[in-house]
């Protein structure tokens, strides 16, 4: 079964849904939501890492996503951590995380892979060359998939090292990071080559700037007439709709979870190819 991870971001800045869930209670009922509609996990983030935006400062990322995380645990949610800060990693775990999920794979901060060791979660790997100020200054490659499986290796290595066990390693090919749009999907059509390095496998494209240059930005209905029932919907649904098919493809490439932000439509999908695969 392939997990579903819910994305709540406690943050003004982010991409899609900035802003909406700072208040604490607005935050615990959206996760909630998220775990209703077929969240596995939710993630917590408390800094955005969209293409351009500013670093945080640990304290307050802390004090965005610690207490949240507390209201979580406490009623039962798994939770994870989306953080590249160690300190908030420690902060987190200790509030009730047990996933902490780094983006930058341990680059952005030395002391990431001793934090997490010192712990008892799992740490989600990303594949990263830079942060968000400019991160497509990076996205040069001879062989996409062939340097994203060794970068990823070298931070696997580098994991081990610090005294993670292999069992509590998660990797991402991190889509959208320091990846141009033909990049991306050359990384997620070998999605098998990471598979292949015996980790499980966490895919997040949800609502990324790729898949809005695959399908366009025409709002559902807009050229159907006014009466159309769909007319109106707003291009996010549409990236939510691309978000469940590569959910569904990388769960066919053996990937162990999908991050979204639209937890039903993704889960919907999810359903439709497992009794799809029972009836064969």
């Amino acid at each position: 079964m392939t997990l579903i991870m819910g994305i709540l971001n406690i943050t003004p800045d982010s991409f899609s849904d900035g802003g909406r869930y700072l208040d604490l209670d607005v935050a615990i009922g959206h996760a909630e939501a998220l775990r209703r509609a077929g969240a596995h996990i939710v993630d917590v983030g408390g800094e955005s890492t969209r293409p351009g935006a500013e670093r945080v400062d640990p304290d307050v990322e802390r004090g965005r996503v610690v207490p949240v995380i507390e209201a979580l645990a406490a009623r039962g949610v798994v939770v994870s951590v989306d953080t590249m800060n160690a300190a908030t990693a420690s902060a987190a775990v200790a509030a009730g995380a047990r996933i902490v999920n780094d983006v930058s794979g341990g680059l952005a901060d030395p002391d990431m892979f001793a934090a997490v060791a010192a712990s008892d979660a799992d740490v989600a790997i990303g594949h990263w060359r830079g942060h968000s100020t400019d991160m497509y200054a990076t996205a040069r490659y001879d062989d996409v998939v062939g340097e994203v499986v060794a970068e990823l290796q070298e931070r696997v290595s580098a994991a081990a090292a610090a005294g993670i066990a292999p069992s509590r390693i998660v990797l991402d090919p991190g889509i959208g990071f320091g990846k141009r749009g033909d990049q991306n999907w050359a990384v997620l059509n070998r999605l098998d080559r990471i598979v292949g390095l015996g980790k499980r496998v966490l895919v997040g494209t949800s609502r990324k700037g790729f898949l809005r240059e695959a399908i366009g930005d025409t709002p559902f209905g807009a050229d159907a007439g006014a009466g159309s029932p769909a007319a109106g919907e707003p291009d996010l649904a549409r990236r939510d709709l691309a978000t469940a098919v590569t959910s569904v493809l990388a769960a066919d490439a053996g990937a162990w979870g999908v991050r979204v932000h639209d937890v039903a439509t993704t889960r919907d999908a999810l359903t439709v190819r497992s009794r799809w695969r029972e009836a064969s």
